[in-house]
């Protein structure tokens, strides 16, 4: 079963299968064969491949300027923590952030959690006076949606059981948007927090982030936005969408795991109270107390990941060579392309919005009669390799009444006969197991 083809002759500032075969070029790990078959990755929504130029920026590193950053007057130490800035530099310009408004963190999760314990830490005495901003008690509420990752879910449940806070969240449509009406109900005047995805790693639903921000700053709520699934697949400029903190991994975009990016203004870092402690977050250390380095440097205690945040400086720097409008462009085709494929397949069910939409280029589907892994199993004999499971999204996947689903997600690298051949063995899938 293959879709009918979709805009499958791109004008010249548009990416097309041509350009996308040359760019996999610069990924060796789409050369290799898998169970006697090419190589077809549909899994990119939970971890990308690496380019050439990345992989060569870490090992470069390695090779000449290996050395503890912002510790040393020596020549490797110097070069290291200018590379290590640069870095920095690099990533807050992708998102339209000042260089001091991006913390490294080992993953988007770490970052979240960050935000969690510092709202929870300016409770505590000691704290000070420009962290109590942050301090939640009972009464107050924190507001998520039902589309969200665990990550951006199970920190805020954590935050308001330990300060008697009250979670709530917005519900989603059958087609899997969010009903904006009811967020205009859910949030209110006790509401301090608003965590919210830009894109969904199930349904593919864009969020309409500037909505949801209005709704926040008409009760005074600060608003977090997971956007794992949408920095690295879409021009994403944090100042236009007005959000006060953003997080996402390295991962999902080209860069090595082990690196993830913090955004957050930074008025509101430096009045927030540190998650870790220990060295380089201190100005002065006296048996009795300490005194913090104004953000980025104190929420980044200890040593930290240097050769990973400039590795992802190299991934930013591929996806804004290439073009972050294009490979927008070019994912929504995969993804119409994806959705309407698997539609037509009898026995398939596609969560989220219906192809032609905007949404991201992937699709969660579920097999009649045939259980995820077993879907994924017999995909991956023919060389696809997808996502099974839940997705680190139970209660989404409850509110479909699915345990779990079976997701493709395209990206840069992706053609359309990778689309097709993952369409070909779904359309495979009932009939092998009998149903």
């Amino acid at each position: 079963m293959v879709a009918t083809p979709i805009h499958l002759r791109p004008s010249a500032t548009e990416l097309g299968n041509e350009e996308i075969l040359r760019i996999r070029n610069d990924f060796p790990i789409l050369d290799q064969m898998v169970n006697g078959q090419r190589l077809v990755y549909l899994d990119s929504g939970a971890t990308s491949q690496n380019p050439i130029s990345v992989i060569e920026a870490e090992q470069e590193f390695y090779e000449q300027r290996n050395a503890a950053v912002h510790r040393g007057a020596h020549f490797l130490a110097v070069e290291a923590t200018e590379a290590f800035e640069d870095a920095r530099a690099s990533v807050a310009a992708f998102i339209g952030a000042e260089w001091d408004e991006v913390v490294w963190t080992s993953n988007a999760t770490e970052a979240l959690n960050l935000l969690s314990y510092s709202f929870l830490n300016a409770g505590l005495p000691g704290a000070g006076s420009e962290a109590a901003r942050f301090a939640l008690g009972e009464g107050d509420e924190i507001v998520v949606t039902e589309m969200e990752h665990h990550a951006n879910l199970i920190p805020w449940q954590q935050l308001a059981i330990r300060t008697g806070a009250v979670l709530r969240y917005i519900p989603i449509d059958d087609v899997g948007t969010l009903d904006l009406e009811k967020a205009a109900k859910v949030i209110g005047d006790r509401t301090r927090i608003v965590a919210f995805t830009h894109a969904s790693n199930v349904l593919g639903t864009i969020n309409p982030v500037e909505q949801l921000v209005r709704l926040a700053r008409s009760v005074g709520a600060l608003t977090v936005l997971d956007a794992c699934q949408s920095v690295p697949h879409l021009p994403v400029h944090v100042k236009a969408l007005g959000v006060d903190f953003a997080v996402f991994s390295g991962h999902k975009m080209l860069a090595p795991t082990g690196v993830g990016v913090l955004y957050g203004r930074s008025e509101l870092l430096n009045a927030m109270p540190p998650f870790l402690t220990g060295g380089s977050m201190i100005t002065t250390v006296t048996m009795e107390k300490a005194d913090f380095l104004p953000s980025p440097q104190r929420f980044e205690a200890g040593t930290q990941r240097i050769s990973q945040s400039i590795a992802l400086a190299s991934a930013v720097n591929y996806l804004s060579e290439t073009g972050m409008e294009r490979i927008h462009a070019w994912e929504s085709i995969l993804g119409s392309r994806l959705v309407e494929g698997l539609s037509e397949i009898p026995g398939i069910r596609v969560l989220g919005p219906a192809a032609g939409e905007d949404r991201l280029g992937l699709a969660a589907f579920d097999v009649d009669g045939v259980h995820a892994h077993d879907v994924g199993q017999f995909l991956d004999s023919r060389g696809i390799a997808v996502r099974v499971g839940h997705h680190c999204a139970q209660p989404l996947h409850r509110r479909f009444g699915l345990a779990a689903t079976t997701r493709a997600s395209t990206y840069l690298y992706n053609t359309t006969d990778d689309v097709d051949a993952l369409l070909e063995a779904v359309a495979a899938v009932r009939p092998y197991f009998g149903v």
